[in-house]
């Protein structure tokens, strides 16, 4: 198999005052043409790590022919919710506006999330148009500014160990005992109510998703930080609601695996590259 080189550029792509979100932007420096761009959202419960937790998986969509756009967002402690996905929906804006600049195809657009960072790439998702999901000023030649006119909607959805109810996890984390997690929880949600309320299933349940892409869902089988019946939650409420899903099992995997070079993270970026080619028609 042909070793593809990668190149890998880091660029500002938006403003917060004095604040600069980077990206890190992954493509194959022997297709010219525009690619089909993945926007890919790191975990670390809100509060940790940056646009390079999911190197590996990155740097393998962008051999398989995606232009992957790795992005930082604002986190806990400085910020709370609903900032990151604030900032995950600007994202998809960013790249509509410099699609041609960077040699995207605009036409269909997927975002990727891991853990908190899946939480965050659906709850922007599923509510791209939310008045508290405007604001964020992009930087479009070399000019930060609010373009919350454009389109934000995506085209699909990949949510890897994802973190889809931040209070069923909140709860779940005060009865095991893990204080990481719950004191993490309320760094970057305000109380339990706004919890609640950035629930991804409850949304979707409740009617109040304004977009429902295809979704695959990627789940360890000992995920020692996401309980499986809140992702079969998920999974019921997508479906009831009529979405389209794939969910994808791994057993004996701990969260998080895929960051790590295994056979099971090899077969879950196959699985990956499938699900997006056939969301972008190939």
């Amino acid at each position: 198999m042909t070793d593809h080189k990668i190149i890998e550029t880091d660029e500002v792509w938006a403003r917060h005052a004095s604040l600069d979100l980077l990206a890190r932007i992954y493509r194959r420096t022997d297709l010219m043409h525009p690619l089909p761009p993945i926007i890919s959202v790191h975990g670390g419960a809100w509060n940790h790590f940056d646009r390079t937790a999911g190197t590996l998986y990155q740097r393998a969509l962008a051999r398989a022919g995606y232009l992957v756009v790795a992005i930082d967002f604002r986190q806990a402690p400085d910020y709370q919710h609903p900032a990151a996905s604030a900032d995950v929906v600007a994202a998809v804006r960013w790249l509509r506006l410099n699609a041609g600049r960077i040699g995207a195809d605009g036409s269909r657009i997927g975002l990727l999330g891991s853990s908190s960072g899946g939480h965050l790439a659906m709850f922007a998702a599923v509510l791209p148009d939310a008045s508290f999901h405007r604001g964020t000023p992009i930087v479009v030649d070399a000019v930060a500014g609010v373009h919350d006119h454009i389109e934000a909607r995506v085209d699909y959805l990949i949510a890897l160990w994802p973190v889809s109810d931040p209070y069923y996890r909140y709860r779940y984390a005060k009865r095991a005992g893990i204080e990481r997690l719950s004191q993490a929880h309320e760094r970057f949600f305000k109380d339990e109510q706004a919890m609640r309320s950035a629930s991804v299933p409850r949304v979707v349940q409740a009617g109040e998703a304004q977009s429902l892409p295809p979704l695959l869902v990627v789940m360890p089988g000992e995920d020692g930080n996401v309980p499986m019946d809140m992702t079969f939650d998920l999974l019921k409420a997508w479906q009831a609601r009529g979405g389209y899903l794939e969910y994808a099992h791994f057993p004996g995997e701990p969260h998080g695996f895929g960051y790590q070079e295994s056979d099971a993270t090899r077969a879950l970026v196959v699985l990956i590259e499938a699900f997006c080619s056939r969301m972008c028609g190939g």
